[in-house]
C-alpha cells in the first residue's frame, strides 16, 4: 500500500497530525497513543502491515495526539486533561468528515477513547479498547489495582528505559528476539516522545480514575486484553467491560502492548466486532524452500552456563543468522527459542545460506541442525503454511550434529549446481503422509 500523505488539523493553539488510509465502508479512528508516529509507523514491515490490514476493511483515519509524534509537543509541564485530548478526536474527525466512526484506543488511548466516547456519543458507533484501563491505583472500591509503589516504579523506569531496546522487548515480547524490528520500535518511541515527557504522561494515565465515565458509554464495546500482558493486571481491563453496558470482554494469546501483523488472533477480533465478517487475509501460494536451523543440546548448554551468559550467547546466535539470512536473500519467518525457521526463493541459495549460518555459528562454539525442503506454502502475511512447513520441521529434527540435511526433492531441483550429498536413506516423517528420500550436505564441487 502506497504510504498516506500526513496532513495537519488546529487544535487551539497546537498542530495534530493525522493520515487517511484505505477506502473501506466503515470509518475507524486508531488512537494509539503514548510512542505513536504517523510517518515511523511506515518505517518497517511490522507497522506498516498492522496499518494495512486495519485498513482492510475500513477507511482508517490515523493520528498523533498532542504531545505525541508528528503533533505539537506541550509548553512546559502542563499536559492537556483527558477532555483536551478527546478534542484532538473531535477536530481529526471532523477534518476527515467523519460524522461518525468506530474508535480503536491502546492504552492511554484507550483511555481518552472512553472519555470521547462518553462525551461524544453521537460520534461513536462502536469501541474497541485493547489493553486498556480506567484506574490503576488499588483502593477500597479497586482492590484489583497496584500499590502505589509499583505505580512510582513503573513510572520510574519508563523514565530511565523510555527509547531502549529493554522497553521495547518489554512491551512487545513476541518480537523481542528480533534485532531489526527492536530497533525500530526504538527509533519510534525516541521520535513519539521523550523520556521525561513519556513518564509525565504515563504518570498522569497511571493516577487518575476514569471509571465515572464507564456507565456513559452507550456505543457497543469490545474490550481486548493480550492474555500474558505483564504491565498491567487482567482485572484491572476486566473492570473496564463490567462496567459499560453491554461490553464484550476477550482474551486473545501473547503479551504485547498493541497490534503486530503476527497476532491475527487480535485483528481477527477486531474485524469480526467492527464488519461482522472475518478479517480477509490475501493467501497466495508459492513454491519457496522452508529451513529450519535448531541449537544441538541448547537445554544442557543453558544448565552448564547459567541465564546470563546463555541470553548472551543466544542474542548473538540471533544476530548472526539474520546477517547471514539477510546476505542470502532469505526472510525470517518464525523463532523457536533456540532456532529459527526462514524461506528461500531458491534451494541453492538456501543451501548456499544454511552452510554460511552453520559456519558463522560455530565460531561462536554453537552446534547446529538444519532442515530443508521445497514445496508449496500459503503466504498469509508474514506467516507459511502448509505441508512444506512440516515437512522441513521433521527433516531438520532427523539431522545429526553439524549437518545440513534435505529432502530428496531439494537435491533434484539443484541438480547441477555444483553441490554434493551423501544418502542418508528413506524415513518416515512423524505425520507426513509416505516415505521421503533424505540427503545430506557434504560440500561444493570446484
Amino acid at each position: 500500500m502506497e504510504r498516506p500523505e500526513t496532513r495537519y488539523v488546529a487544535v487551539d493553539d497546537a498542530d495534530v497530525a493525522y493520515q487517511i488510509v484505505g477506502d473501506g465502508p466503515i470509518d475507524l479512528l486508531f488512537c494509539y497513543g503514548l510512542g505513536s508516529h504517523v510517518d515511523m509507523f511506515w518505517e518497517h514491515p511490522a507497522g506498516a502491515e498492522t496499518l494495512e490490514r486495519l485498513a482492510s476493511f475500513s477507511r482508517l483515519i490515523f493520528f498523533d495526539r498532542r504531545g505525541t509524534g508528528a503533533s505539537d509537543r506541550f509548553r512546559g509541564d502542563v499536559i492537556p486533561t483527558w477532555e483536551e485530548w478527546a478534542e484532538d478526536m473531535v477536530a481529526v474527525l471532523d477534518a476527515a468528515s467523519s460524522e461518525s466512526a468506530a474508535i480503536l484506543g491502546v492504552s492511554d488511548g484507550g483511555a481518552i477513547a472512553t472519555v470521547f466516547a462518553a462525551m461524544h456519543p453521537d460520534r461513536v458507533w462502536a469501541l474497541v479498547l485493547l489493553n486498556s484501563a480506567a484506574r490503576f491505583l488499588a483502593a477500597d472500591d479497586f482492590p484489583m489495582g497496584v500499590t502505589p509503589e509499583s505505580v512510582d516504579a513503573l513510572v520510574e523506569m519508563t523514565a530511565q528505559a523510555w527509547g531502549t531496546p529493554e522497553f521495547a522487548q518489554l512491551s512487545y515480547p513476541s518480537l523481542a528476539n528480533d534485532a531489526d524490528v527492536v530497533q525500530w520500535m526504538v527509533r519510534c518511541a525516541r521520535a513519539s516522545s521523550t523520556p521525561r515527557a513519556a513518564a509525565s504522561q504515563l504518570s498522569q494515565m497511571l493516577r487518575s480514575d476514569r471509571r465515572q465515565v464507564l456507565p456513559l458509554i452507550t456505543a457497543p464495546t469490545l474490550v481486548l486484553r493480550s492474555r500474558d500482558y505483564v504491565l498491567a493486571p487482567a482485572d484491572v481491563a476486566r473492570d473496564v467491560a463490567e462496567h459499560i453496558p453491554g461490553a464484550r470482554f476477550v482474551e486473545v494469546p501473547g503479551g504485547d502492548h498493541g497490534l503486530t501483523p503476527a497476532n491475527t488472533a487480535m485483528l481477527e477480533e477486531i474485524a469480526a466486532f467492527l464488519t461482522g465478517e472475518h478479517l480477509v487475509v490475501q493467501v497466495d501460494r508459492i513454491l519457496t524452500t522452508v529451513l529450519f536451523t535448531d541449537i544441538v543440546n541448547s537445554t544442557a548448554q543453558a544448565a552448564a552456563m547459567g541465564d546470563q551468559r546463555w541470553r548472551a550467547l543466544l542474542d548473538k546466535h540471533d544476530r548472526t543468522v539474520r546477517q547471514e539470512l539477510r546476505r542470502f536473500r532469505g526472510r525470517e519467518i518464525n523463532t523457536t527459542g533456540d532456532g529459527f525457521v526462514a524461506s528461500f526463493d531458491g534451494p541453492a541459495r538456501a543451501i548456499r545460506g544454511a552452510q554460511a549460518i552453520m559456519e558463522a555459528t560455530g565460531k561462536l562454539g554453537i552446534d547446529l541442525r538444519i532442515g530443508l525442503h521445497t514445496g508449496e506454502c500459503e503466504v498469509r502475511g508474514n506467516d507459511l503454511g502448509g505441508l512444506a512447513v512440516h515437512v522441513a520441521a521433521r527433516v531438520a529434527a532427523l539431522a545429526d550434529p553439524g549437518e545440513i540435511l534435505v529432502s530428496g526433492v531439494v537435491t533434484d531441483l539443484v541438480s547441477g549446481s555444483g553441490i554434493e550429498f551423501r544418502q542418508r536413506g528413506e524415513r518416515e516423517l512423524i505425520g507426513v503422509p509416505g516415505s521421503w528420500k533424505l540427503f545430506a550436505v557434504s560440500g561444493m564441487s570446484s
